[in-house]
């Protein structure tokens, strides 16, 4: 892991703080946001913002394998996603890892194998890595596996899928897609039909499965939601059964019934940025329009986040200061991340500098730790460090 930076205070930039944009500096030292007179670094001409938090990303199943028949090393992609996330201004990463019926890269011997790898590579990591683990509702006879590596690697995020009729569906309607999808997991399609009529046989133990889960997961202290309600009924029995995070929706009825039950609303930052869903379903825009999602998370692209933050701007949906909040503060408060997510002094110096011109992430600081430098930041930040290290001695 690379060394703290040297105490030190950014002056000139707009400070995103108590919900707006305030003329202000702010100060670094020791890992944490504090207070003080230090060495300064001009950073006139920029915006500080907090470090954004992705609480749900899948694309760093393409740095572990660019093309479905040529895996890589596990650590390698971990290394190259850390890189990426750093580049864009993430400063905490959940990487949203199946436990599903379909095996392969989504089965639990890969979550398993990816659990072992993070836990080993952590320690070298630049940005926060964690897991999400997506459980599939349909894998009953997997629940105490699950629960057992849940513990050992302490997963704090767990989201329950049902994908099953959907699977089913793309089998008799969509063979070429299904014969793709067959391919991804490293099945023939005949394959992967079983799979889906053993889970299928599994549903009458579902309910009793999930509410297992549920309880444990209370017991651990882990936080639990659900993965593309499709209707308000849905949303409704999950969150009975204490999954209150309602992850992409997929209609307005299951978000308006999240709102309703007080469970927190995520939607895909792609989806804002490209003013629809990849998928067909509901635009995130007219979720976020109605007050009905509360946040946003990169999904299949990381670069999103931001871009999605400065489209709700354009867009005059929501300010800057609300727009990142949906990045940042309001998905710190969904996990109970107390000590990220806003600029306030004794938290993590978790801090991202966009340029106010051009709107680029140009430096990103980690726990403190910078993590990722270009630009006009890099021209300005560098020749301060021997004045840096000289004041730290």
């Amino acid at each position: 892991m690379s060394p703290m930076l040297p105490p030190l205070r950014l002056t000139g930039a707009e400070i995103l703080r108590d919900g707006e944009m305030q003329r202000r500096s702010i100060a670094i030292a020791d890992g944490r946001i504090t207070r003080g007179p230090l060495p300064e670094v001009d950073m006139s001409g920029y915006l500080i913002l907090p470090g954004i938090i992705d609480l749900h990303g899948d694309s760093f199943e393409r740095h572990i394998a660019p093309r479905p028949s040529a895996p890589f090393p596990i650590a390698a992609g971990l290394a190259s996603v850390d890189r990426e996330a750093a580049a864009h201004g993430i400063t905490t990463a959940y990487l949203a890892q199946g436990w599903s019926w379909e095996g392969g890269p989504r089965g639990p011997d890969q979550a398993e194998a990816l659990m072992l790898a993070l836990d080993d590579y952590r320690p070298r990591a630049m940005t926060d890595l964690r897991l999400q683990i997506r459980a599939e509702t349909h894998l009953v006879d997997q629940g105490a596996r699950l629960l057992a590596a849940v513990r050992r690697h302490r997963i704090g995020y767990v989201v329950f899928n049902d994908h099953l009729e959907e699977g089913l569906r793309m089998s008799r309607l969509n063979p070429p897609d299904f014969a793709l999808w067959a391919r991804k997991v490293g099945l023939t399609p005949e394959a992967l039909v079983g799979r889906l009529r053993i889970a299928q046989d599994s549903r009458r133990a579902v309910p009793r499965h999930l509410c297992t889960l549920a309880e444990a997961f209370d017991t651990m202290g882990v936080s639990y939601g659900s993965h593309d309600d499709p209707d308000g009924e849905t949303r409704e029995f999950y969150s009975m059964i204490g999954a209150r995070i309602a992850e992409f929706p997929l209609t307005r009825k299951a978000a308006a019934a999240a709102h309703a039950m007080m469970n927190p609303v995520v939607m895909g930052a792609p989806n804002v940025v490209r003013g629809k869903s990849q998928s067909g379903n509901i635009a995130a825009a007219e979720l976020i329009a109605e007050g009905l999602c509360d946040v946003l998370v990169s999904d299949y692209h990381l670069p999103a986040l931001a871009m999605a933050a400065w489209t709700l701007v354009d867009m005059r949906l929501a300010t800057l200061p609300k727009a990142w909040a949906m990045i940042s503060s309001k998905a710190a408060e969904v996990l109970r991340l107390a000590d990220r997510g806003r600029l306030d002094p004794g938290l993590r110096a978790d801090l991202v500098a966009v340029n106010a011109e051009t709107r680029a992430v140009e430096m990103t600081i980690a726990g403190g730790r910078l993590t990722y430098l270009a630009g006009e930041a890099a021209r300005r930040f560098v020749p301060q460090q021997p004045m840096l290290r000289l004041a730290a001695e």
